[in-house]
Formats: structure tokens, sequence, C-alpha cells
């Protein structure tokens, strides 16, 4: 451990020059004292660093020495691929691997290329989960990852939509997936391979069995199509609905893709009043009823009746909620009838 933190702290001065104890200290997450005592510890092996005195000192690396001491672990060269994504290596239990390889490869790298690789790192970065979306509670995402880079079976007690709701599973795990912010485990169980979401994860227990890869098997190609097959299938039912051409571009912003796409495609000529007829796909009555509320006074369900009599429902709801309202409206509770094209400007609450 104190070989591996002496070869950091040579690694920091040769790559970022001088600097001060502190600052080292706060690199390695050490203490000040032990800063000082491996400098000592390389200047008696020979390692050519000083220090410079004065409020703008710091201790660095004579001129023109370089390591070579840079060879990367395994481990270390395993992790390079997440080298834009240090949340997610964290939450993979790789946090302090992935900083340590990329201190090596930096080091590694003529003065151009090193400077050209900083550049990059200050100036792109990349946030993986979605808009207004927390990260998931994982708990158990580093025993499942733990299992993945050992080629183990997994042992787990899955949460599920269907029942029974709770369910043990033995799998062999073949790869992890951070999709949008969200963790997904994909493994094989029997003959079958398929996705778990790692939030629904209830427990975790590593096996001393290998776990069984398929020939051939292509973590990217498999997740192409598994989620293409997941949206074509979790929509298993259509609404027919009338909208405005407004209603139809506001839904690529506020619907799934797979809704949006397939209501643009399947959209006929709008009437002089800018209305048209569309089949947005949804996944059951109380799905589309959700969703399509999104679209508020600029959507008429049409078909299936089942659907179209919650927002009927919903209308008159919304009409004793808010006309029965003192000083709101008139005293009858019954919505009056609907206009077309009616929208409430709202321009001046922007």
């Amino acid at each position: 451990m104190r070989a591996s933190r002496l070869l950091s702290l040579l690694l920091l001065l040769q790559t970022r020059g001088r600097m001060t104890a502190q600052a080292l200290a706060d690199e390695l997450e050490v203490s000040v004292r032990t800063v000082y005592r491996d400098i000592e510890s390389l200047g008696s092996a020979g390692v050519p660093v000083y220090a410079d005195r004065g409020p703008a000192g710091g201790y660095q690396l004579l001129d023109g020495y370089r390591t070579r001491l840079t060879g990367l672990t395994g481990d270390e060269a395993g992790t390079l691929f997440l080298a834009g994504m240090p949340g997610p290596a964290a939450a993979l239990g790789l946090g302090s691997v992935l900083a340590a390889a990329q201190l090596k490869l930096r080091a590694a790298l003529p003065g151009e290329l090193a400077d050209r690789a900083d550049r990059v790192r200050e100036r792109f970065h990349l946030d993986a989960p979605g808009w207004f979306r927390a990260d998931e509670p994982t708990p158990h995402l580093a025993t499942v990852a733990d299992a993945v880079w050992q080629a183990r079976q997994l042992e787990v007690r899955y949460r599920r939509w269907k029942a029974p709701r709770e369910v043990t599973r033995t799998l062999s795990p073949l790869g992890v997936v951070l999709k949008a912010g969200r963790w997904y485990l994909v493994a094989a169980s029997r003959d079958r391979v398929t996705a778990y979401r790692v939030v629904n994860v209830l427990e975790a227990a590593l096996l001393d069995e290998p776990a069984h890869r398929p020939a051939g098997f292509d973590l990217a190609e498999f997740w192409r199509e598994w989620t293409e097959q997941y949206e074509r299938g979790v929509y298993t039912a259509a609404a027919t609905v009338r909208m405005t051409t407004e209603a139809l571009d506001r839904m690529a912003f506020v619907f799934p893709p797979e809704m949006s796409r397939t209501a643009r495609a399947r959209a006929g000529p709008p009437d002089a009043d800018g209305w048209l007829t569309t089949t947005v796909p949804i996944e059951s009555a109380r799905h589309g009823h959700i969703e399509l509320l999104k679209l508020g006074a600029d959507a008429e369900v049409l078909d299936p009746p089942e659907l179209r009599a919650m927002f009927v429902a919903t209308a008159r709801g919304l009409g004793r909620t808010y006309l029965a309202a003192p000083g709101d409206g008139p005293d009858s509770t019954e919505p009056g009838p609907a206009r077309p094209g009616f929208r409430v400007d709202q321009s001046s609450d922007q």
C-alpha cells in the first residue's frame, strides 16, 4: 500500500510540477505528516525531489527527471474505458483504481500529448443521469459488479412488477449497463439472458461457482436488441387522439421517444383549425391517461372508450375543483362545452 502511495506521489510531482505538502495530502487522502515522511523516503531512494520555501513554494522534482515506473496493473488498465465517467466508476467501486490509472497514463505521455489530454479533460464532461432525475439508490451495485469482474455466479432476491413480487434467482452475470442514470445487470438464468434493474435487487450474495457465459456473447449487441424489443413490447395498446399541431410538436419534449415518434409518423393532415388525428401507443388505459394529460386541452381522446371515460371523469372533477371555488366562476359544477383550439394564454406567467 505504501509503495503504491509513493509511486502516486512521484507521478503527481512529475505530471503537475511543484505542489505543496497540503495539496499532495489532499490528492493522496493522507495527512501532511505522512507526506513529509514519504518525501523523505523518496529522497533516501535517490529520487531528486527538493523543497522551495516561501508562500509560493512546495515540493518538485529536479528538471528533466522522469520515472519510467508507470506500468498499469490489470485492474487499472481495465478501468480506462470509464475515464470519462468518474461517478459511475466510483459507484462500481473503481474510483481509486481509475484515478491511479489516469495518473500513470498521464505520466507516460510526452509533454505535448499530456497537455492535450489535460485540455480534453478540462473541457469535456459526461453527465449520465437524465434531467430532473436523481441517482438511484443501488446498495448492491458493488456486489453485482464484483460478480461480473470475477465471472462468478450471483444469488439475488429481486423485486419485480408481477406476482409473486419477490423472487430469488441464481444468475450468471454477463455485464452491467448504465442507461440514463439507471444501472442494469445483464445476466443468464437457465437458458435465458435478460436485464435486471439493480435498484430492484434486495439482497445479493456472491457464490463460488463460475458464471456460465454463452459462446460469442456480445454485451453491446445484446443491449441494443434488448432495448429495441423492450420499447416495442411495452406498448401493448393504442389510443386514437385528436390534437393540435402544437401538441404534436410538444410530445417530443414531454413524452417517451417511442410514443412521440409513432404519433408523428401516424398523424393525419391538420384541418383548418390546426387539429389532426393520430395514433399514440400506450401501455394501458391508465398509462395513457397519465401521459396524455400532459397535453391538457390541446388533445381529445377518441378511442378506446375506457380511456375517453377517464378523461371525461377528470374533466368533471377539475370542473368541480376549480369552477366551484369562490369567485372563480359560475355556481354550476359542470364544465361548459369544449371549444376546439381554445387555450388559456399563459405568456404573462412565464
